[in-house]
């Protein structure tokens, strides 16, 4: 086999893995972080190097492993993905610098880099069984990052609860999988596509629920959403950020690259059930975020909201609909890392979370309170940032299709921005809090450099959202003329 770009990106971060594995313990924190950039830069080789003229798959490679030949490859749908997925490595390894510095350090930085390997597995791999395992796999480093370096004594019943629930749901996709396998003989993605026409309606439905029980746990969707706000809670930062960064996103990524053009009569069947969800969700979660009191719950809250808009967008099945939900996905593997990793920051200085314990930090930590204004902003769909762009056409293709689904996630909206700008000023403007006043300290510059890039990415996303747009317009279009064929 020739070498191929897909393939070592794939194989990048296992070696940077077994690097940190060899070095002496004190260079840990130094090599990580060093070992992060290759992926990085690989996955922006494939962004300039990928032609928006082709709509298909690029940079194909077929490998030979135990399951047979297995194919790699890339499309728009995948490519922006893998970007945000090497992005946020790095990010995740520079704000977990003091917990790389202790003896443990070696096993929190492996777990980091073969959680991304297994990340840049599902997407780049063609095969719908393999693809169950990387999906599966996923959950093994982040079960033992929740585990071990969880901030309470609840951690190891969230990392628990965590495994069990995307577990459960994950056995009934098997299920489906071998159901497709038996009807088609097969389990490569370009051959189930061209037999999907050989599946009954029944057999359609059938594969939809067992895809769906997977995708949906993690999404999540109500009611399969009770594990996210208690993982998020007692996860790490660095956890927090790749959980809320990207692994919310493999649920959807699924729908997108499995259940639309593998079963696309059955996605309409079971479009009423989705919109339910989704606006129960979104209407949901807005309330209940108003209630919380930790600053983590209200965040993990909120992404469930957030994600419900992405799935009204998946199955609205039109153009703006679709692009959309694409663009949301990463705006929020964007806006919620950097709520995650400004609470980081605020745990590490105080040891609480509680937000009563908290206010006025305009004083003490101005730099600090800009970044969380703007980010309030962004996270609430401000004219100007990413989110507006993506929730602006979800509205619009779900209005095309169901008005009133489409009046309901607006008020949503209106919901979003009321716990959003709640939380703003309970926690930035007001009286100082005298409790912890004597230790208030702004960011320091290893934080302003984690959190710098995802402004900058927010802003530039929201004002020049084509660059994106582009990358997977030609994916979505053709995603659309199969499913509608």
């Amino acid at each position: 086999m020739t070498p191929s770009p897909l393939f070592n990106l794939l194989t990048l971060p296992l070696l940077g893995a077994l690097v940190v594995a060899l070095v002496p313990r004190g260079w840990v924190p130094v090599v990580s972080l060093l070992c992060s950039f290759p992926p990085f830069l690989g996955a922006l080789g494939l962004w300039t190097t990928f032609d928006l003229g082709l709509p298909g798959f690029q940079g194909l490679v077929t490998l030979s492993t135990i399951f047979g030949p297995v194919t790699l490859g890339v499309d728009g749908l995948s490519l922006c993905l893998v970007v945000l997925t090497t992005v946020l490595m790095p990010l995740c390894l520079l704000c977990a610098w003091p917990l790389l510095e202790r003896p443990t350090g070696r096993l929190y930085a492996l777990s980091l880099l073969v959680l991304e390997a297994l990340l840049l597995g599902v997407f780049l791999v063609l095969d719908v069984l393999v693809f169950y395992l990387f999906f599966e796999a996923v959950l093994l480093p982040m079960f033992v990052i929740i585990g071990v370096w969880g901030s309470r004594e609840r951690r190891i019943r969230a990392a628990y609860q965590f495994f069990l629930y995307t577990l459960v749901g994950s056995f009934l996709m098997l299920l489906a999988i071998l159901l497709l396998y038996l009807q088609v003989g097969s389990t490569d993605f370009q051959t189930l596509l061209a037999s999907t026409t050989t599946l009954s309606a029944l057999r359609q439905k059938m594969i939809w629920l067992g895809f769906f029980a997977s995708f949906a746990v993690k999404v999540p969707m109500v009611p399969f959403h009770l594990w996210l706000p208690e993982a998020h809670v007692e996860a790490p930062t660095a956890g927090s950020v790749l959980l809320a960064g990207v692994l919310l996103k493999l649920g959807t990524y699924g729908f997108l690259r499995w259940s639309l053009p593998l079963v696309p009569e059955a996605c309409v069947y079971f479009t009423p059930l989705v919109y339910t969800l989704s606006v129960v969700a979104i209407v949901y979660t807005s309330l209940t975020t108003l209630r919380q009191v930790d600053l983590k719950k209200i965040i993990a809250y909120s992404s469930v909201g957030h994600m419900a808009y992405v799935t009204l967008g998946i199955f609205s099945q039109n153009l703006e609909g679709v692009e959309g939900a694409l663009f949301l996905m990463l705006s929020h593997g964007l806006v919620s890392p950097a709520l995650f990793l400004c609470v980081g920051m605020l745990y590490d200085r105080h040891r609480t979370r509680l937000l009563r314990y908290y206010g006025g930090l305009a004083r003490p930590m101005p730099v600090f309170a800009l970044v969380m204004v703007f980010l309030t902003m962004a996270n609430i769909g401000l004219p100007g940032t990413s989110s507006f762009v993506g929730e602006f056409l979800v509205l619009t293709g779900l209005f095309r299709t169901n008005p009133l689904m489409a009046s309901v996630a607006a008020v949503g909206m209106v919901l979003g921005a009321a716990y959003g700008l709640w939380l703003c000023n309970r926690l930035v403007f007001g009286v100082v809090k005298t409790v912890h006043s004597t230790t208030y300290a702004d960011v320091t510059r290893r934080e302003l450099m984690v959190l710098c890039p995802l402004v900058v990415c927010i802003v530039w996303l929201g004002l020049y959202p084509q660059a994106v747009l582009d990358t997977f317009h030609g994916s979505v279009v053709s995603l659309l003329l199969w499913a509608r064929s």
